[in-house]
C-alpha cells in the first residue's frame, strides 16, 4: 500500500501557497504598527499639553502620521485581499483535486471495498471529511502566519515600550497555554467519534430515500423518521461534547486577557506616574498585550481546526490508499469468442463466515449458446455470474473467458466483451437516449433505437412526449419496472458484446414481450453467448442448456426436456410454477 501525502495535492498551487503567507504578513506587520503611531500622536498631545486653540506643530505632526496610518491601512488591506484571493485559490483547488482522485478510486474498487466502506461513509469522506481539509488549508495559509506573528511581534513591541510589561505576559501566557492544552487533548479523541457519527445519518438518509417506496409502501415513514432522529440525536450528542470543551476556552481566556489587560494599565499607571513611560505608550502596550492573548486564541482555533482535520485526514487517506482488491491484468485479446468456462469454482463473499456460497462449479459455455440458471433464492445464481466480469474473484478454482483466464484480462478489456444486465436496474437522471448511450458513448442515435427495438423499449419510448429525449427520474423512478429492465437491457445490446449476461432481468416483463426479446435476440444475436438467470420456467426453457443450481453446486445441466426426466430439483419448480399457473387460472 503506498502511502499518500496530502500535502502533496498543493504543489499544484505552490505560487498561491507562497504569496498567501506573505501577504498575511503584510497585513500583520501592518496592525502592528498601528499602535505605536497611535501612541505617537497620544505622546505628542500630551508632552505639548495643549490647550486651547491647537499648536500648528502638533497638528501638522497628528496630520502627517494619521496620513500614514491610513495609508498603512489601505496597503494592509491590499495585502488581505490578496491573502484572501491566493488561500482561496489554493485551498478550493486543493480540496478539488483530492475529491477527484479520491472519486477516481472509489471508482476502481471492487465491491467488496464499497460494501465495506458502505455507501453513507464514501459520501461523509467525499464532501464533509475534504471540506474540512479545504478549510483547514485556508486556515493553513491564513492563521497559522497571522497568530504565530501577532504572537512573537506583539510581545516584542510590548517590551519595546516598557521592560515592566514582560511581567504580565510572563504570569498570562503560561496560563493560557494551560487552558488552551487541556481543552485540546480532552476534544481530540471526539473529533473521530464525531466523523462516524455523521457517518451513520448520512447512511439514513441514503438508505430512506433510496428505499423510498419501500418505506411508504409498508407504512414505515415513523419507523425510519424515529431511526434518522436516534442517528441524528446520537450526532448531535457528541457534537455538544465537542462544544462543550470548546465553549470553555472563551470565558477563561477572555478571564486571563481582562486580568492582563488591567496589570498593564496598573503598571503603566505606576510607570507614568513616575515619569518612566508616557501615556500612549500604556495606550499601546494594552493593544498589544491583547494582540498576543487573542493570538493565543487563535491558535487554540488552529488546534482545535488540526485535531478536527487530522481524523478526517485519516479517513480520507484510507479511501486513496485503498489497494483495490480486484487488479487488472494485461491481456487485452484472445483466440476464442465468447467463451465461458468454470473449473473447480468455490466461492465465498470477502468477510462472511460459514460455508462457501459456490462450492466447486464446474461447466463451460459455447460461443453462441444460450444457458440458463435456474434454482432456489440464495442458491448462489447471481454469485456466479458475479465472477465472469470480476465483480469479485473466485475463492478457490479459475473462471475463463474466451479461454483466458479472467485474472489475466485488463478488467476494461474483459468487461467491454461483456453486456450485463442486473437485476436491479440501475438508470441515472437524464434523458432515455443518455441512460441507452451508456453501454456505447458514441452509438448513433439509429443505433439507439435499433437497440431498443430489440430490447422491445421502442413501443413505449417513442410513445413517451419528448421521446428519446424525454427525461428519466433518478434511479427512474418516472418509469415502471418492466419499462426500467427494457432500458436496461437496450443499453446491454448496443454495445454488441460477445456475452450477454441477463441477471433475472426480465423478471417485470409478462411472457409475451418476454418472448419477443428472445426472438428478437435470437434474430439479431445469433453467434453471441446468452447467460440468464431467471426464476421462471417459462423464461429457461427454451435454452440450449440450463444449470440447476441447488445450495451452491450444479446438481444438473441439460436441455429442458432432459432435465424433466433426470433431475428432480428442476421438475419439482416446473411442478410448483405449472400448478401455481393453474391455480391462477382458476
Amino acid at each position: 500500500m503506498k502511502r499518500v501525502r496530502l500535502i502533496s495535492f498543493l504543489k499544484k498551487y505552490w505560487i498561491f501557497a507562497v504569496i498567501s503567507p506573505l501577504m498575511m504578513a503584510g497585513e500583520v506587520i501592518v496592525d502592528l504598527l498601528q499602535p505605536r503611531l497611535m501612541a505617537l500622536i497620544v505622546n505628542k498631545v500630551v508632552s505639548t499639553g495643549v490647550t486651547g486653540t491647537p499648536d500648528p506643530e502638533v497638528m501638522s505632526f497628528i496630520l502627517i502620521t494619521a496620513l500614514k496610518m491610513i495609508l498603512l491601512v489601505a496597503f494592509g488591506g491590499f495585502c488581505g485581499i490578496m491573502c484572501c484571493y491566493t488561500a482561496s485559490v489554493a485551498s478550493q483547488g486543493f480540496g478539488n483535486d483530492i475529491r477527484v482522485k479520491s472519486f477516481n478510486k472509489v471508482m476502481s474498487l471492487s465491491l467488496e471495498q464499497t460494501d465495506r466502506f458502505t455507501t453513507g461513509s464514501l459520501v461523509t469522506r467525499l464532501t464533509n471529511d475534504i471540506s474540512t481539509l479545504q478549510d483547514f488549508v485556508m486556515m493553513l495559509l491564513r492563521m497559522f502566519v497571522r497568530a504565530p506573528i501577532f504572537f512573537v511581534m506583539g510581545i516584542v513591541m510590548c517590551l519595546s515600550l516598557n521592560v515592566n510589561f514582560a511581567l504580565v505576559a510572563v504570569i498570562a501566557l503560561p496560563l493560557v497555554l494551560i487552558i488552551v492544552t487541556i481543552m485540546v487533548v480532552k476534544a481530540v479523541p471526539i473529533f473521530t467519534v464525531v466523523q462516524g457519527k455523521l457517518d451513520r445519518v448520512n447512511s439514513v438518509v441514503q438508505e430512506s430515500v433510496t428505499g423510498a417506496r419501500v418505506v411508504k409502501a409498508f407504512t414505515q415513514e415513523e419507523h425510519e423518521i424515529a431511526r434518522f432522529e436516534a442517528a441524528n440525536a446520537d450526532f448531535r450528542n457528541t457534537n455538544l461534547k465537542v462544544s462543550y470543551i470548546m465553549s470553555a476556552i472563551f470565558p477563561a481566556m477572555s478571564l486571563v486577557m481582562n486580568a492582563a489587560v488591567i496589570a498593564i494599565i496598573y503598571i503603566g499607571g505606576l510607570q507614568a506616574e513616575a515619569d518612566k513611560i508616557n501615556i500612549g505608550d500604556i495606550m499601546a502596550a494594552v493593544q498589544y498585550i491583547t494582540q498576543v492573548l487573542s493570538s493565543v486564541m487563535m491558535m487554540s482555533f488552529m488546534f482545535q481546526s488540526v485535531a478536527r482535520s487530522k481524523a478526517c485526514a485519516v479517513r480520507v487517506r484510507e479511501v486513496l490508499e485503498a489497494d483495490p482488491a480486484i487488479v487488472s491484468g494485461t491481456r487485452t485479446a484472445a483466440d476464442e469468442v465468447g467463451t465461458v468456462r468454470f473449473e473447480n469454482v468455490s466461492f465465498r463473499y470477502p468477510g462472511a463466515s460459514g460455508d462457501n456460497v459456490l462450492k466447486d462449479i464446474s461447466f463451460e459455455v459455447k460461443k453462441g449458446e444460450t444457458v440458463a440458471v435456474i434454482g432456489a433464492t440464495g442458491s448462489g445464481k447471481t454469485s456466479l455470474v458475479n465472477l465472469i466480469p470480476r465483480f469479485y474473484d473466485a475463492t478457490d478454482g479459475e473462471v475463463y473467458v474466451d479461454g483466458v483466464n479472467v485474472r489475466d484480462w485488463d478488467l476494461k478489456a474483459l468487461r467491454s466483451r461483456i453486456g450485463f444486465v442486473l437485476q436491479k436496474s440501475e438508470l441515472f437522471s437524464g434523458k432515455v437516449d443518455e441512460n441507452i448511450r451508456w453501454g456505447a458513448k458514441d452509438a448513433t442515435d439509429e443505433e439507439i433505437v435499433e437497440a431498443a427495438k430489440i430490447a422491445q423499449a421502442d413501443e413505449f419510448v417513442s410513445k413517451m412526449e419528448e421521446g428519446y429525449s424525454s427525461y428519466v427520474a433518478e434511479r427512474g423512478a418516472s418509469l415502471s419496472g418492466g419499462q426500467k429492465q427494457r432500458i436496461a437491457i437496450s443499453r446491454a445490446v448496443l454495445r454488441h458484446p460477445e456475452i450477454i449476461i441477463f441477471d433475472d432481468s426480465t423478471s417485470a416483463l409478462d411472457l409475451a414481450t418476454e418472448s419477443k426479446l428472445r426472438q428478437a435476440l435470437n434474430r439479431e444475436f445469433a453467434d453471441t453467448t446468452v447467460i440468464m438467470i431467471a426464476q421462471r420456467i417459462a423464461s429457461v426453457k427454451h435454452a440450449d442448456r440450463i444449470a440447476v443450481i441447488e445450495n451452491g453446486r450444479i446438481t444438473a445441466f441439460d436441455n429442458h426436456e432432459n432435465l424433466m426426466a433426470t433431475s428432480a430439483a428442476y421438475r419439482d419448480i416446473y411442478s410448483s410454477q405449472m400448478k401455481s399457473n393453474e391455480g391462477g387460472a382458476d
